[in-house]
């Protein structure tokens, strides 16, 4: 259904959101497509993720999992409540980052209301929330838990808080479609110089177009971290030491992208969890697999509407923007951080798993509704394959 006043307020958010963006570009000469990406996402009022308007489920521009129904937040529920059972948590805490308008915290905690009260006496739930637009969102559809959770506006102060009240961070951290939407740098080969450089955003005109740019100072230090995070010979496919029949292989203008914020995110979560398990449910790719013939192009895309958007420079703040998170590292920094992998699967596998072995036996069968979100969470034309679920752990010894 057509939305008239959503129309008008997103044409009005990019009539002044691409000026503030021009003028960047401008003073800079070029931009960064991270910087572009971040204004176009996240300026306050006026960013894609900023607005008041619906942006996701059936009159947005994109699905969720969380979107498709409350069984996503249930099974999640159901796979915390078996966690804080194998291990002595006095105060199990569940820290969820990226939870937008609330409605995922909402249905964990109905979930865990109602088929786990012992663990939703016990639970404190924390969000961390930089954003003072989405916290009233969340606020005001968390209305009826409000008493159980605490809010942050980042990992430092939620750090200082465990440091100050003497109660280590134990429990479960996790994310849900927050990493895809980190900001991303956009770097291509150039097969004759035998070099990556960097693809930033300038003016042209009334609108907005790429241009090379000399490797910023966040694309070198990834750069950097990325040797250290994934040592290797050289047969170890790596960026940016990749090995020279790949590197032979590929064509000129190869495009990719890193994600410096990812790993920074990892790393602060993982050296904050005291005890218990670090998730991150998201669109994502093992890092051979950002060099595929058919990512020639990178993995970044825009959606509109629920429809593929060709160009992801247009309208900035009217569209989403997303790149595939790379697992790979992600895994590995938290492995560097002390963290133990449990596991990295489909959300399909993951999903199926919970409901299989931990579903409560005394529940009614799933009604006709919970079955079919529960074919959309899982098929692989829908989201299934599409998300994988990272679990990595702290401190927690035994089968879980």
């Amino acid at each position: 259904m057509l939305n008239p006043s959503r129309d008008r307020n997103e044409n009005q958010a990019h009539q002044a959101l691409l000026p503030l963006i021009k003028q960047e570009a401008d003073r800079h000469g070029v931009l960064s497509f991270a910087r572009f990406m971040e204004l176009a996402l996240y300026t306050p009022d006026l960013g894609f993720y900023q607005r008041s308007e619906t942006v996701i489920g059936c009159s947005g521009d994109f699905f969720t999992s969380v979107s498709v129904g409350r069984l996503f937040g249930e099974l999640l529920a159901c796979q915390f409540a078996a966690w804080f059972g194998k291990i002595p948590l006095k105060k199990p805490v569940i820290v969820e980052c990226g939870a937008h308008d609330g409605q995922l915290a909402n249905d964990i905690l109905n979930g865990l209301d109602s088929k786990w009260p012992k663990v939703f006496n016990a639970v404190e739930y924390s969000i961390v929330e930089p954003s003072e637009t989405r916290r009233n969102w969340q606020q005001t559809t968390l209305k009826n838990h409000l008493n159980k959770i605490r809010w942050f506006h980042s990992w430092t102060e939620l750090s200082s808080f465990c440091d100050s009240s003497g109660h280590p961070l134990t429990g479960v951290v996790f994310s849900n479609e927050l990493l895809d939407a980190m900001p991303v740098h956009r770097l291509q080969w150039n097969r004759y110089s035998r070099e990556w450089r960097e693809l930033g955003v300038t003016c042209r005109g009334d609108g907005l177009e790429f241009k090379q740019m000399p490797l910023s100072d966040e694309v070198l230090r990834y750069g950097d971290t990325m040797n250290e995070l994934l040592p290797g010979d050289d047969e170890t496919l790596l960026w940016p030491r990749i090995p020279k029949p790949l590197l032979d292989a590929l064509p000129d203008g190869f495009i990719t992208e890193i994600c410096p914020n990812a790993l920074d995110w990892w790393r602060n979560a993982a050296d904050t969890l005291d005890t218990g398990w670090l998730v991150a449910a998201d669109y994502g790719l093992l890092a051979e697999e950002f060099f595929m013939p058919q990512r020639a192009n990178g993995t970044l895309r825009a959606y509109r509407d629920h429809k593929f958007a060709e160009n992801v420079l247009a309208d900035p703040g009217e569209q989403d923007l997303t790149a595939s998170v790379n697992f790979s590292a992600v895994e590995r920094a938290g492995e560097l951080a002390g963290l133990q992998t449990e596991g990295l699967e489909s959300q399909s596998k993951v999903l199926t798993k919970i409901m299989a072995e931990l579903w409560p036996q005394e529940t009614a069968p799933l009604a006709r509704e919970q079955i079919r979100q529960f074919q959309t969470l899982t098929h692989p034309d829908h989201l299934g394959r599409a998300f994988k679920v990272l679990v990595q752990s702290r401190n927690i010894t035994g089968e879980h």
